[in-house]
C-alpha cells in the first residue's frame, strides 16, 4: 500500500522535530565544549553523556575519534568487580565470603603467615579493606602500587605483605562505620583478578570477553599484563569511550543490556551500596570497587556512583537525572585531576541536565 501524502508529511515532520530536539539537547553542552577546548580542564580527551539510555552528547577532543582505546587506569578495578559477580553467578565462587588464599591455586605459603591472612575474603578485596598493609596513597606503605611493579610476581607481592597495624591515630575497623578500614590497594584488586582467573579455569581476559564484554558489544580491549602473564585487573585496560558508556549504562539499568540480564541485579545493587567509609573525605564512600560520591547539585547533594581512574578518568551514574557520564582524560600529571573532573561535572554537565 502506498503511504498517503498526509502520512508522509507526518513522518517528515516527526523526523524534523526529532532532529531539532537532538540539536537542542546537544547545544546545552556548547559552553562545556568551549571551556574544554580552551584548556580550562586540562587534557580532556572525550565526554559522553546519556540520558534515559540515549546518547545525547558525544565529543572527542584529542583528534583520535570514537574508535580509539583509551587507558582509563583504575576504572579497570570496577570491571574486575563485575567479573567477581559473574564468577559467583556461574557458581565458580560460593560467595563474597570465599577466602582468597584458598581460591588462588598457589602451592607456596606466603610470607608472614597469620590466621587473618588465611581468612582474608573476596569481600575484603572488593571493599579495599583487607587485613594486609597495603595503601597506594602512602608512599611508605610496603604494599604501595609502585613497589609491586618492581617485582615479577604481583600476586605473590600482595600475599607476602604483613598484617596492617593500627596505632592510635589510625581508626581500627571495629571503630569505623561499616566495620571496615578503607585503604586504596591496587595489588589487592590485581589479586582479585587472579582469583577470578583461577576459579574460571581460563585467562582473565578470556573470561571477561566471554561473560561481560561480548554481550555488550565490546571488542578488542587492550589489557596490560604482569611479567608473569596475568591480565592486570587493577588498572590500565584500554577501552573505547562508548565501551565505557555501555558498562556504566549496564549498571544504571540494573545489570541489563538491550533487555538481557548480563550481570545479576542483586550484584549491581550490592555493588552500589556503601560498604566502607573513606576517612578524611567527607561525602565519599565505597561499594564493591565503586566510588559513591556526594557532589554539589542544584538542589543540594547529588549522588554519583563512579568508576574512577588516575588522571580524572571517570564513568559516573547520576540516578537523579537517569544519566550516565563518561569522561576520559590524559591529566595524569595534573595537580588533583579528579577535582578537575568533578568541576567539569558540577559546573557544566549537571547544569545542562538540570536545564528545562
Amino acid at each position: 500500500m502506498t503511504p498517503s501524502r498526509t502520512a508522509l508529511l507526518a513522518s517528515a515532520l516527526f523526523a524534523a522535530l526529532s532532529t531539532a530536539a537532538a540539536a537542542a539537547e546537544s547545544n546545552r553542552f556548547d559552553a562545556m565544549n568551549a571551556a574544554i577546548e580552551a584548556g580550562d580542564f586540562g587534557e580532556i580527551t572525550s565526554v559522553l553523556v546519556a540520558r534515559d539510555g540515549v546518547l545525547v552528547h558525544e565529543r572527542y577532543y584529542d583528534g583520535l575519534g570514537a574508535q580509539a582505546r583509551r587507558n582509563t587506569r583504575s576504572v579497570t578495578k570496577t570491571v574486575t568487580g563485575m567479573l567477581v559477580g559473574l564468577a559467583i553467578e556461574d557458581g565458580l565462587l560460593p560467595s563474597i565470603k570465599a577466602p582468597v588464599l584458598a581460591n588462588l591455586g598457589r602451592k607456596a605459603s606466603p610470607a608472614h603467615p597469620d590466621p587473618r591472612k588465611d581468612a582474608m575474603s573476596v569481600e575484603d578485596l572488593l571493599t579495599m579493606s583487607g587485613p594486609l598493609e597495603c595503601h597506594d596513597e602512602n608512599s611508605f606503605s610496603r604494599g604501595n602500587e609502585e613497589r609491586m611493579y618492581l617485582v615479577e610476581d604481583w600476586v605473590g607481592f600482595f600475599l607476602d605483605l604483613p598484617i596492617q597495624g593500627y596505632p592510635a591515630w589510625i581508626t581500627k575497623p571495629a571503630d569505623a562505620r561499616y566495620g571496615r578500614s578503607f585503604r586504596y590497594c591496587t595489588a589487592g584488586t590485581t589479586t582479585l583478578g587472579a582469583v577470578v582467573e583461577h576459579v574460571a579455569g581460563e585467562p582473565l581476559q578470556d573470561y571477561a570477553q566471554r561473560r561481560l564484554f561480548a554481550p555488550l558489544g565490546i571488542e578488542a580491549p587492550e589489557w596490560q599484563f604482569s611479567p608473569m602473564g596475568l591480565a592486570q585487573g587493577g588498572g590500565g585496560l584500554g577501552l573505547r569511550s562508548r565501551d565505557l558508556m555501555a558498562l556504566g549504562q549496564l549498571y544504571a539499568d540494573g545489570g541489563q543490556y538491550k533487555g538481557k540480564q548480563v550481570v545479576p541485579s542483586a550484584w549491581v545493587q550490592a555493588s552500589l551500596a556503601p560498604s566502607a567509609e573513606i576517612e578524611g573525605q567527607e561525602g565519599f564512600e565505597y561499594g564493591y570497587l565503586w566510588w559513591l560520591m556526594q557532589l554539589p547539585g542544584p538542589d543540594g547533594k547529588l549522588l554519583a556512583q563512579a568508576m574512577n581512574g588516575n588522571g580524572g578518568n571517570s564513568v559516573q551514574i547520576l540516578p537523579d537525572y537517569d544519566a550516565v557520564i563518561v569522561i576520559t582524560t590524559t591529566n595524569f600529571n595534573a595537580r588533583q585531576p579528579h577535582l578537575l573532573t568533578m568541576k567539569l561535572v558540577t559546573e557544566h554537565i549537571v547544569p545542562a541536565l538540570a536545564a528545562p
